[in-house]
């Protein structure tokens, strides 16, 4: 049975920076595909950033060009690396994985993701 945990969350001022990562136990994330949803208050899950086995990624166009997913296969292990962060940013970030398949329909839907971390926090305000 694959297991994440997160880590890396916290608070930070805007147009800081951080760092989320996950660390997958019980099986091999190499061949999954994997990414990143959050949720602020009040409103649905969204679908962040992912990344298929082969290298393929989709980014919500919110964080296009701000975030970057990236993959450790020999760590077991993904990241989501946040730039230029906004208010709008704050929300409760977990990863996600699941069976390979096309990641930019995947990503747009939280139920096509089996595993899901519990979360972590990340604020952004001044």
């Amino acid at each position: 049975q694959l297991q994440l945990a997160e880590s890396g969350g916290g608070h930070v001022q805007p147009g800081g920076s951080l760092r989320l990562s996950c660390v997958a136990s019980g099986s091999a994330l190499e061949y999954n595909a994997i990414g990143w949803f959050r949720q602020a208050p009040g409103k649905a899950p969204e679908g962040v950033a992912c990344i298929s086995a082969d290298g393929s990624t989709y980014y919500a166009g919110a964080v296009k060009g701000r975030f970057t997913i990236s993959r450790d296969n020999a760590k077991n292990t993904m990241y989501l690396q946040m730039n230029s962060l906004k208010p709008e940013d704050t929300a409760v970030y977990s990863c996600v994985a699941d069976a390979a398949g096309a990641v930019q329909a995947m990503c747009r839907h939280r139920d096509r993701f089996s595993y899901w971390g519990q979360g972590t926090q990340v604020t952004v305000s001044s």
